[in-house]
């Protein structure tokens, strides 16, 4: 895994980096562990005016890459789905899930699409439980755009000195944004 995550700093550099940014934002939606974040924050620190291209990049590849997700669970649930959940050690909590996910779909993604939470593991349970393609595509562009125009105008606006905290807190910042965001719903609906 740490080759893995070195090679991606290394093709911030590299003059394609923008087409290996929407190849690890489309699979990170579907199939591949490692988050498009970590080729975005060195790209922008080293090109700071293109922040908001590298996060429409990101955005754009990553709710499409989770649409092959979304199909991997509606169509193929068996042969591919079970078996990506399984590796991610998933597998024995997809039926309790998959009743939280029914209930709470919209917020799933959203919370998901923010959150450090495997965005894979909702895309292909989106598919599976049959979560209508609209509502998903929806909120799969809410929640990437947050969290990778959040990531790139802290990056633009602060530089390198920010890196450290966006590697280490933000997933953590998310997060507590996130059930933030929940309690104000629950609040306004039963006030």
């Amino acid at each position: 895994m740490r080759r893995l995550y070195d090679w991606m700093l290394r093709m911030a550099e590299h003059p394609n980096a923008l087409w290996v940014l929407a190849v690890i934002a489309f699979a990170e939606a579907s199939v591949f562990p490692i988050p498009p974040d970590v080729l975005m924050i060195p790209m922008i620190i080293a090109r700071p005016r293109r922040a908001w291209l590298i996060a429409s990049i990101a955005m754009v590849a990553s709710v499409s890459g989770g649409l092959l997700g979304y199909a991997i669970g509606a169509l193929a649930f068996d042969s591919l789905g079970e078996p990506i959940l399984t590796a991610m050690g998933k597998a024995d909590s997809m039926a309790q899930f998959n009743e939280a996910f029914v209930d709470a779909g919209f917020w799933a993604v959203l919370g998901a699409g923010i959150t450090p939470f495997p965005f894979k593991v909702i895309t292909i349970m989106a598919g599976w439980t049959g979560m209508p393609l609209a509502t998903f595509i929806i909120t799969a562009v809410i929640a990437r755009g947050i969290r990778f125009y959040l990531v790139a105008t802290l990056l633009w606006y602060f530089g390198a000195p920010i890196r450290a905290f966006i590697e280490q807190r933000l997933g953590l910042v998310f997060t507590a944004f996130f059930i933030v965001l929940i309690g104000a719903f629950f609040l306004i609906r039963f006030i």
